[in-house]
This record gives structure tokens, C-alpha cells and sequence, in this order.
């Protein structure tokens, strides 16, 4: 069921984009499903909850932090983790840089940027974001690396909305790549889409689209 659901989201993706299964709230028996069926990119947005889980799991995963992240939280997966998709503060990229230099590690994040038209979204706005990067307090941190920015566009049925959203955030990631990271091949992540929406981030630039209830059916939550 689970490998089946995975083949056809994968079916649907452009050549240039990677799945991230969002596994948060399902249990391992699931994740490990997915993976025998060949996933090895998997996102979740609770601390403890990717800890117990990157414990027991095969150790060629790719764990991706796809939640909001509390600066208290980063070091109980600064050893492992991936790639962090919701970087909305300057103390935050500190705070996963202090601890990637006690992991002896380079982290990779996203800078998360907030377009949508709901209060409840994290991130930087555009003007945020690009202030952010000229005042240049993130070349200090020399065990992160920016890799990209990420987006969540409006929870709506409007696909004209949606689609000018991600389209806005695939501009500003031109532009900040262009201003900033023109140097930085490592700068080429675009995290957009989740599963209503993600067939529309792909058409307007997303790397990485983070898809959890069409591949593992609706959340248990406990």
C-alpha cells in the first residue's frame, strides 16, 4: 500500500525534484515500508520524535527537519540530521552552527521564508530575508551551509493564489542567489509543495517537495 502510493507520487515528479516523505506522527513500521520500497529521504517536524526514530532506523537515511525548531532543541540531532527546511532567525542559524561545531559537522539548512497570507506561518518576508543576508552575520557561521530557501504557500483552494506564492518565492531565490550565493553551488534547494499543492511547487521551481498523507495515508495522532 505504502509502496504503492510512493511509486505513484513519484510517477508525478519533474526530473530535477526529490521527495521528501513527511513520516512525523507514523510509526516506524510505516517509515520502514517506505523504505523498502526505496525512499530514503524522510522529513519530520518533532525533536524527539526524530530522535527515536533516526535510533532505530537504517542509518542510510536522509533525515530532513521540516517544523519549527526551538534553538534549545538543535542539539539532540545535530549529529545526524540532514538538512534543516525552516530557518527563521538568525539565532536560530547560530545556535544549529554552534552545535554542528561540536558535532564536527556541516549542516545544511534552508532559509524559510513567509509569503503565505495566514499569521500562523514562521519565516522571514522577502525585505526580512534579504536585509538578513546584507548585514552578513550568517558568514560567520562556518559549519552551516545555506543550501536554499523554503516556502508554504496559503492553505486555499485557490490555485491562481498558490501558484503566485510559490512563483514569488522561486524570484526571490534567483535574486538572492544571483546577490549572494553566486559562488555557492551548494545554493540550489527550493523546498515548496506538500501534498495539495505540490504538483503546482514543482511547476514554479521547488527541489524538494515534502508529501506525507499521499504516501502514508492520514496522520495517527497520539
Amino acid at each position: 500500500m505504502i509502496g504503492d502510493n510512493l511509486q505513484k507520487v513519484s510517477d508525478t515528479l519533474l526530473p530535477n525534484v526529490r521527495l521528501v516523505a513527511v513520516s512525523k506522527f507514523h510509526p516506524v513500521a510505516a517509515l520502514q515500508a517506505a523504505y523498502d520500497a526505496g525512499q530514503r529521504v524522510f522529513g519530520e517536524s518533532h525533536v524527539q520524535e526524530l530522535v527515536a526514530k533516526q535510533e532505530v532506523m537504517p542509518k542510510d537515511i536522509e533525515w530532513h527537519f521540516i517544523g519549527h525548531l526551538q534553538t534549545n532543541k538543535v542539539k539532540y540531532m545535530a549529529p545526524f540530521v540532514s538538512l534543516i527546511h525552516a530557518v527563521d532567525s538568525v539565532k536560530l542559524l547560530k545556535e544549529i552552527d554552534k552545535q554542528a561545531q561540536k558535532c564536527n559537522r556541516l549542516i545544511d539548512v534552508l532559509l524559510q521564508v513567509h509569503v503565505a497570507k495566514e499569521e500562523t506561518k514562521f519565516g522571514f518576508s522577502p525585505d526580512e530575508l534579504v536585509q538578513m543576508l546584507e548585514v552578513g552575520e550568517w558568514k560567520l557561521c562556518g559549519s552551516v551551509r545555506i543550501a536554499g530557501l523554503m516556502a508554504m504557500a496559503t492553505n486555499t483552494d485557490n490555485e491562481a493564489q498558490i501558484a503566485e506564492e510559490f512563483d514569488m518565492v522561486h524570484s526571490l531565490f534567483c535574486h538572492v542567489k544571483e546577490r549572494f550565493f553566486a559562488d555557492a553551488p551548494e545554493f540550489k534547494e527550493l523546498s515548496m509543495g506538500m501534498s495539495s499543492d505540490y504538483q503546482i511547487a514543482q511547476q514554479h521551481g521547488s527541489t524538494l517537495v515534502r508529501v506525507g498523507s499521499l504516501i502514508f495515508g492520514e496522520r495517527e495522532y497520539h
